[in-house]
């Protein structure tokens, strides 16, 4: 039996759509088609007329029409002052028509770091929240306490964009009715349950402290660059993005776009530090062993990292 899924965008600039759009291995008409899903709309692809999409939502608020799956994409927009006209469609608040349909929906679903978090809107002026959480508090737009249909908190895909493997896998996995075990962040563990910098190809230079200050080079991009691969759960360096590369690997500091506290306030280019050791360490390390293990470490880095000759 098919599952009818329906794709909302609230705040947000769209890109957790195109990245869900260039899903190859299969694409998209074929993962809909093999998973069994039921597509009432997605903003991108859909073709129905204005009409039609209010007429689909009212179905949907009513009852009328069964949902299974919500998807939402970019965060509540609340402004001004609890209102939410900030965010319309044909003069009503998003925000109504998305708790209303949270309220009918088997699983709700929230794609992409806005959606999940806030995003970029918590530092604006439009009273932004996540779906169920305001940045690292549960709680967010629908409450802490919200359950879907099914007895379900809101399913977190967290990323800038979520990467498309991710999107794709879960829906893939709620469709077929399979277990997707959460962390603290109501993010499903098989993706979010592992740091960026597992699997990043400059983890040698990073054990040995031999670190770098421009993008592009060799060596660990942690120490001054500002990367959050090692403090950031997400699955880069797991599914690399077309197949081919993550940030890291193309000598990109990650930009820890899957925290929950992202964007963070600081400049995303410097590592922040003391006496120059970072502010922000791994994350469970300790301070004081680390400023005696990297100590050690740096000095018996091997000649063939100093020089930067271990390729990456």
């Amino acid at each position: 039996m098919s599952k009818t899924l329906f794709w909302f965008q609230a705040g947000g600039c769209g890109g957790d759509s195109m990245a869900f759009l260039s899903n190859k291995w299969p694409n998209i008409s074929e993962f809909i088609r093999l998973n069994h899903i039921e597509l009432l709309w997605h903003p991108s692809f859909s073709d129905g007329s204005p009409a039609q999409y209010i007429e689909l939502i009212d179905a949907l608020l009513s009852g009328e029409q069964p949902l299974d799956i919500l998807c939402v994409e970019g965060f509540v927009v609340r402004g001004p002052g609890g209102t939410g006209m900030y965010d319309t469609l044909e003069g009503k608040p998003k925000k109504d028509l998305i708790a209303g349909m949270a309220k009918r929906a088997e699983v709700v679903v929230a794609v992409g770091t806005c959606a999940a978090f806030g995003g970029v809107g918590t530092v604006g002026e439009v009273e932004a929240v996540g779906l169920q959480f305001h940045r690292e508090t549960m709680g967010g737009f629908l409450g802490k306490d919200y359950r879907s249909r099914s007895g379900r908190p809101v399913i977190n895909l967290p990323g800038c964009p979520c990467h498309m493997g991710v999107t794709t896998g879960a829906l893939s996995m709620i469709a077929s009715g399979s277990p997707l075990p959460l962390n603290e962040h109501n993010a499903p563990l098989d993706w979010y349950g592992l740091l960026v910098h597992q699997g990043c190809i400059r983890n040698e230079y990073h054990e040995y402290r031999v670190e770098e200050n421009d993008f592009g080079q060799r060596g660990c991009l942690f120490f001054h660059m500002g990367c959050r691969g090692p403090l950031t759960r997400g699955p880069c360096n797991k599914l690399q993005w077309n197949g081919q590369r993550s940030k890291t690997s193309v000598g990109v500091p990650c930009s820890g776009c899957t925290r929950p506290d992202f964007p963070q306030s600081n400049p995303f280019f410097r590592t922040r530090n003391i006496a120059g050791v970072p502010i922000d360490l791994p994350e469970g390390v300790d301070r004081a062993h680390y400023l005696a293990y990297k100590g050690m470490a740096a000095a018996a880095a091997p000649e063939r990292l100093k020089s930067r000759k271990t390729r990456v």
